[in-house]
């Protein structure tokens, strides 16, 4: 079982200590609006770094990022796995400094794919990863407990939660569902609107219930705290990290953003700091 680890360089070390590309599938169990603003702040951290950055939606509409963006209807990935459409296509640059990818237009059911497709779809899903520095998908598990896109468990599975119970209690379903798919190997965990003892006291309860019960190893990435500043950003389509520069969901933000800049290199000497 892990400890809580708020220095978040350290959990991001894990993540991102392996090769290109790097595939970060995010599933949460928090309300949309919350995940959604989550993924655009990260995303739009990242870049600021300057890593390039993609975000795919890989959910069922309009839960996913695309939606809660307010794009529109436009080329998805299964569309270039068929051949109708180009890779280059498939890409909408947004002002945060991010692309956005959408998977499919409708819900995806691995399990009803035949092979010819699903081999399709996943070379489509390699050749996206392989374009860009750091590729975070924005998925759900479907009615089989399977991802869209197996090789979306390749990289790290990250699970955002909230304090809440219910938001909770789904998280542990989802790293129970996750971990009767795909065996044992370990999560990771980000908390979400939380001060950080309170981020801290969540995820030693969830680490100790999934060591106990499921024999899984949770890692934690780190907190991101309840801020009205998230909010105000978004009503103005910036990122927080932009507008208020100064704001605690900021700092907590470029902490994440800066190891992902560190693993690439950014730093004098190629050495981590601490945070």
């Amino acid at each position: 079982m892990s400890s809580f680890d708020f220095d978040q360089a350290e959990g991001l070390r894990r993540i991102l200590a392996g090769p290109k590309p790097r595939i970060v599938t995010c599933i949460s169990a928090t309300a949309s609006l919350d995940k959604s603003t989550m993924l655009a702040n990260l995303g739009a951290s990242i870049a600021a770094t300057g890593n390039t950055v993609l975000l795919l939606d890989a959910c069922a509409a309009p839960r996913g990022i695309a939606a809660q963006l307010g794009m529109g209807p436009g080329a998805t990935l299964q569309d270039v796995a068929r051949q109708e459409r180009a890779l280059n296509e498939v890409a909408q640059q947004m002002p945060q400094g991010f692309g956005v990818v959408t998977l499919t237009r409708g819900p995806l059911r691995r399990g009803a794919l035949d092979a010819d497709s699903a081999r399709r779809l996943s070379n489509a899903f390699g050749v996206l990863a392989s374009q860009t520095d750091i590729l975070l998908v924005d998925t759900e598990l479907d009615c089989d407990d399977a991802l869209p896109v197996a090789a979306m468990a390749n990289g790290e599975i990250v699970v955002q939660v909230s304090p809440d119970a219910a938001s909770i209690k789904a998280a542990y379903g989802i790293i129970k569902r996750l971990n009767t798919q795909l065996g044992r190997r370990p999560f990771s965990v980000l908390v979400t609107g939380a001060q950080e003892k309170e981020a801290k006291q969540v995820f030693d309860n969830m680490a100790q219930a999934a060591s106990r019960y499921l024999a899984v190893q949770l890692r934690s990435v780190g907190s991101v705290p309840a801020d009205e500043h998230v909010t105000r950003a978004a009503k103005l389509g910036r990122s927080v990290t932009e507008a208020y520069p100064l704001a605690r969901a900021s700092v907590a933000f470029r902490r994440l953003a800066e190891c992902f800049g560190l693993a690439q290199g950014q730093m004098p000497g190629g050495a981590f700091s601490g945070v």
